[in-house]
């Protein structure tokens, strides 16, 4: 790096370094704001203007199994994931002025973004067709679902070339995993916005996982086997409750699975929270676990839509969540000298990354910011500091004894 391009990265990243580590006349939203900043400016700016893939690096696991194709995916990876993790914060109008100011900018850079990575003349047209721009693909779609108002701004012209472009991962069979929900997710986002959608693909996912796939306790196996990661979290629960959320105005024929699903990603929800260690680390398990704070993507989202468990208070969640997101983006190496994120879960660590790991890939952390989609005067936001379970118990107070759910 030269000591001009040097000295042009300081002077944007560090206010935001400075900030990040607060002070106790900041509000706990502001400190969020400031994590979630740090982590979305370089995507969506660099998007908005044409420039991400002139401008962002991309390290690839050192198991890669095809390194050219997973650096032609990275960037969908990228913009895809961190849009879905911010998209309810751009769906609102909360907030201070400089909040509103902050998100102002941010909704700007989105629908230019959007708009250069489906027109096919720009640079950073994107890869939307093949077996990973699928699960892409959705995470976009996604984004579209949970922010109306991206979808209800953009001009004519760019939602055809959305259209266009989610209509290409049609072709692609999902592997029978949790990938035939990210098929599903992509037809909620067609059937949201009332555009022909095939409801077969929709009930396809709600159906194996609902009838075939759940083991119990308020978790479903991916696919034909259980494993121990955090894929109810990564995809499997959020992407269920929001494809339900999406198509349930429209086509009520899947409500069946209602009932059931409350109490399962409420369950889900409890243990998400108890396993959360007093200092923000959590169980280092399972594939995909450079994801970092996307991990608690279940946690966050059950968050933003009201849904946590009676007994949780959101102040306790609020907590929690923010000490995941200082354990797993305050560590040194955690960002490049650029301000891109690098492989790691706590820092700059390569042997964590699976084999289809690049830097694109770790912004799925920006779903632990779902929250910010919740008005500021929101409990979630304004209640009193409150510790969560795992603080609480290895502090010495007493707290109710968990019990399993069975369906």
């Amino acid at each position: 790096m030269t000591i001009e391009k040097r000295m042009c990265c300081m002077i944007l990243i560090f206010p935001l370094i400075t900030m990040a580590q607060g002070t106790d006349s900041e509000s706990t939203r502001e400190k969020w704001l400031q994590y979630m900043d740090r982590v979305a400016r370089p995507v969506l700016s660099n998007i908005a203007e044409d420039r991400l893939k002139e401008t962002m690096p991309v390290e690839l696991s050192k198991h890669i199994d095809n390194p050219e194709y997973r650096k032609e995916v990275a960037y969908l990876e990228a913009f895809a994931r961190t849009l879905s993790g911010i998209s309810p914060w751009l769906n609102t109008g909360t907030g201070s002025a400089e909040e509103k100011a902050l998100r102002k900018t941010y909704r700007d850079w989105a629908l230019k973004g959007i708009a250069n990575a489906v027109d096919t003349t720009k640079n950073d047209y994107l890869v939307w067709s093949g077996y990973q721009p699928l699960v892409d693909a959705s995470f976009f779609a996604l984004a579209l679902v949970r922010c109306p108002w991206l979808w209800e701004n953009l001009n004519d012209g760019t939602r055809e070339n959305v259209i266009h472009s989610l209509e290409a991962s049609r072709p692609v069979i999902p592997v029978y995993t949790n990938w035939i929900l990210f098929t599903g997710m992509v037809e909620a986002f067609f059937c949201k916005y009332h555009l022909p959608y095939d409801p077969v693909r929709i009930e396809y996912g709600i159906r194996e996982f609902s009838q075939h796939w759940y083991v119990g306790d308020g978790m479903f196996s991916d696919g034909m086997h259980f494993a121990m990661d955090y894929y109810n979290s990564y995809v499997i629960q959020p992407y269920l409750n929001n494809i339900m959320t999406a198509v349930h105005s429209r086509d009520k024929s899947f409500d069946w699975v209602l009932p059931d699903l409350e109490k399962i990603t409420s369950r889900y929800a409890e243990l998400q929270e108890r396993s959360i260690n007093p200092d923000g680390s959590f169980p280092v398990f399972g594939r995909s676990i450079v994801y970092r704070g996307g991990a608690f993507h279940h946690l966050a989202d059950m968050a933003l839509r009201n849904k946590l468990p009676s007994e949780m208070k959101p102040a306790q969640v609020r907590a929690a969540l923010f000490a995941v997101i200082r354990k797993t983006l305050d560590a040194p190496g955690t960002f490049s000298d650029d301000g891109w994120l690098q492989i790691g879960l706590s820092g700059h660590q390569t042997e964590l990354a699976d084999f289809y790991i690049n830097t694109g890939s770790l912004y799925l952390c920006s779903a632990i910011f779902l929250p910010l989609g919740l008005p500021a005067d929101d409990p979630f936001w304004t209640d009193p500091e409150e510790s969560w379970t795992s603080k609480k118990v290895w502090e010495g107070i007493d707290v109710p004894a968990d019990h399993s759910y069975n369906k």
